[in-house]
């Protein structure tokens, strides 16, 4: 019965999914052009189009939206605003409207509760700027846990608190979302984290509301008889059971060229059979090493179109 105005840019737009019939009266999709920024390559709109170098460029576009959003939402009589810490200047606009406004974190609970309270966020992690400050779990954590990052993830961590080419950093963005909102909405269920998930209630003072792990739907897989699925299952029906390691990075992790190098340098020294579905933002210059397909080939599959995930996992 609700109907729901979804916002984003043209590409991002064009590239969901097909909305069911059923539920297409209930939806309207609102497009707005992802303002020119100079050094974001041509038809960059989403993290996925772009490596890691370019998301700060990103953003500083994501927010030249904030205007015609404001003009939307002043015209929209919304009952409610769901966003996330990227665009976190729309908990502003909703706020002076008086529309009830829900965070949606894209993280893992841990995760948020490692960067602690909002004005832990806001004030950029200021007191934790270098790898060692998570290396181990936070003052605030009392229960028991050896979740904590190591060194190299480390270094990736103390980023989330410093400024980028946008002007603000991560941190700060999150911060500013969720201190501004009314609830958190958040991708986990009570089975997972439970102590993790009530920390961060604790932290907030607000209520996080769980939306469950998105699982797909598994009458969606794969076609059984698409070309895609049988050059690979052919592939995998001659290898022994739980021998295959299967390396999927996502649309989102892009690595530089010395991570992909280095990965697979790994993968050739390991002498295991894997599976690797290689796809990059078409923006990417980087490649793997020189020979590596050529002297893996039998024992390593390197797949560069889309692959059928759930069956490969299922097989």
């Amino acid at each position: 019965g609700h109907r729901i105005s979804f916002i984003s840019t043209p590409r991002n737009i064009h590239r969901l999914p097909k909305t069911p019939p059923h539920l297409a009266s209930s939806f309207t999709f609102v497009e707005i052009p992802l303002p020119k920024i100079e050094g974001l390559p041509e038809n960059a709109e989403s993290t996925m189009d772009v490596g890691p170098e370019d998301q700060g460029l990103l953003k500083k576009a994501y927010d030249g939206m904030e205007d015609d959003v404001a003009r939307f939402l002043r015209n929209s009589c919304a009952d409610a605003v769901i966003y996330d810490f990227s665009g976190f200047w729309v908990s502003s606009i909703a706020m002076d409207l008086g529309i009830p406004r829900f965070f949606f974190c894209i993280f893992p609970s841990w995760f948020m509760d490692f960067c602690g309270t909002t004005g832990d966020l806001i004030d950029e992690l200021k007191d934790r700027k270098s790898p060692e400050d998570f290396m181990s779990p936070p003052k605030w954590v009392t229960f028991g846990t050896k979740v904590a990052y190591r060194y190299y993830e480390a270094k990736l961590i103390v980023g989330v608190g410093e400024k980028n080419v946008s002007g603000f950093s991560d941190a700060y963005r999150g911060g500013i979302a969720i201190s501004q909102s009314d609830a958190v909405i958040i991708r986990h269920c009570h089975e997972f984290e439970t102590e993790w998930f009530n920390l961060l209630a604790d932290l907030y003072q607000k209520e996080i509301i769980p939306l469950g792990q998105l699982p797909p739907h598994f009458e969606e897989t794969e076609n059984p008889s698409s070309d895609n699925w049988v050059s690979i299952k052919e592939w995998l029906d001659t290898k022994t059971k739980g021998s295959v390691l299967y390396i999927a990075l996502g649309s989102e992790a892009t690595p530089n060229q010395d991570q992909l190098t280095e990965l697979a340098h790994g993968l050739e020294l390991s002498q295991l059979p894997f599976l690797w579905a290689f796809r990059k933002p078409a923006t990417s210059t980087v490649k793997l090493p020189d020979g590596f397909e050529k002297r893996t080939e039998g024992r390593g599959m390197v797949w560069k179109g889309w692959v059928p995930q759930l069956n490969i996992l299922g097989h």
